[in-house]
């Protein structure tokens, strides 16, 4: 064959981007598990965090410890245990599948709840998780974080300063998601609210607008103070 025709060009040009276009499939799809594992792995340290456990060496083993159950939240209220797969994407499992997912843990003998929130702050997605004591009503611990909030500013709510201060805080009030970020400084309702970051309202207002929204689909969950779940 010439190989200075054009045919040859077109026909060596085809089976190099079918050999590339092999390769590509090929790597992806053995990566693939591996990817999905790591986005599990992160899931799985980002609902610990929440539970105020942190910097483990071994994650998988860690919740394993203290998450006692993934639970799907019911019309009633009630909780019944998810046995489809680990979910890593809770904005779609809500508006697409309808599934509420409430995390069940167990840390030093006291049972906590765990609920993932998501929202959109300045610049793009942010989201996280809220542990409650049993009382479904006080704060334990929460972990935030984003996509692409402003370095220094909104980006603090990733944080481990700003977290802590939710500690402690009330959730309900008159059955209500009175739980809140306000504009630093703006405090009325210390039970209930918690200073923004200074100079990060836009980001701090959309945390507790992700929380008041997110935790609301759990109001009927939360008001059953004498249901055993």
């Amino acid at each position: 064959m010439n190989t200075n025709s054009n045919s040859y060009t077109i026909i060596y040009a085809s089976v190099m981007v079918i050999i590339v276009a092999f390769l590509l499939a090929f790597v992806s799809s053995s990566l693939r598990d591996r990817q999905s594992k790591n986005v599990e792995m992160d899931t799985k340290k980002q609902i610990l965090a929440a539970l105020n456990i942190r910097n483990v060496e071994d994650p998988e083993a860690a919740y394993g410890q203290y998450v006692t159950a993934d639970m799907l939240m019911q019309p009633d209220g009630s909780l019944k245990e998810n046995e489809g797969k680990f979910a890593t994407s809770y904005e779609k499992e809500v508006k697409e599948n309808n599934r509420l997912h409430v995390f069940v843990a167990d840390v030093d003998g006291a049972k906590k709840y765990v609920f993932p929130v998501y929202g959109v702050g300045l610049w793009g997605a942010i989201w996280g998780y809220v542990a409650l004591n049993d009382d479904k009503d006080t704060v334990y611990g929460v972990y935030f974080s984003h996509a692409s909030e402003t370095p220094g500013l909104g980006a603090e709510i990733a944080g481990e300063a700003f977290q802590a201060e939710f500690a402690g805080r009330k959730t309900l009030e008159d059955g209500e998601i009175a739980l809140n970020v306000v504009k630093n400084g703006k405090v009325a309702n210390p039970g209930h609210e918690v200073d923004g970051i200074s100079g990060g309202t836009i980001t701090s207002v959309a945390v507790g607008n992700m929380l008041k929204e997110c935790l609301g689909n759990y109001k009927v969950f939360l008001n059953l103070k004498d249901t055993e779940e």
